[in-house]
């Protein structure tokens, strides 16, 4: 386990994986019945935002545990996908007020915000540019015929 092999793409989606997992305890709407957190008004949308989380830190976890980069690298691609779902999902959930709700609150903001760094960190993940964990082999020269 090397955290060194961290770069920005891994440290934003880490971030983002964070910020949502933070939202989903904090308030996300409030209406004449008090406030509603995510867990109070479960759905789809929750469950894809859980979706787009565990990729966030499944895309953390094998970057830093894997020897080399294809695991990261698929891994980071399904990020794409879940963040990208997430954030759609999270949209409709920040347009839609539920169960009478007159506010957004927080959450709902911190979730937006985590899901758009989940998809940018999970885009600047995949440019896999890192140094190669091994030095390189240098072939020997053929003979000429």
């Amino acid at each position: 386990m090397n955290l060194r092999w961290l770069r920005a793409g891994e440290l934003l989606a880490a971030a983002g994986a964070v910020l949502a997992i933070v939202s989903l305890f904090e308030p996300w709407y409030e209406g004449p019945s008090g406030t509603l957190d995510a867990w109070d008004t479960f759905g789809p949308a929750v469950v894809l935002l859980l979706a787009a989380i565990c990729a966030a830190l499944a895309l953390v976890v094998t970057t830093v545990t894997e020897r080399t980069t294809a695991v990261p690298v698929a891994v980071g691609v399904w990020c794409v996908l879940l963040a990208l779902i997430g954030l759609i999902a999270t949209v409709v959930r920040a347009l839609e007020l539920p169960d009478h709700a007159t506010t957004r609150c927080a959450g709902v903001w911190l979730a937006l915000a985590g899901t758009v760094l989940m998809l940018a960190g999970a885009f600047l993940a995949l440019r896999d540019e890192r140094p190669s964990r091994y030095e390189p082999t240098a072939p020997e020269p053929q003979p000429e015929p």
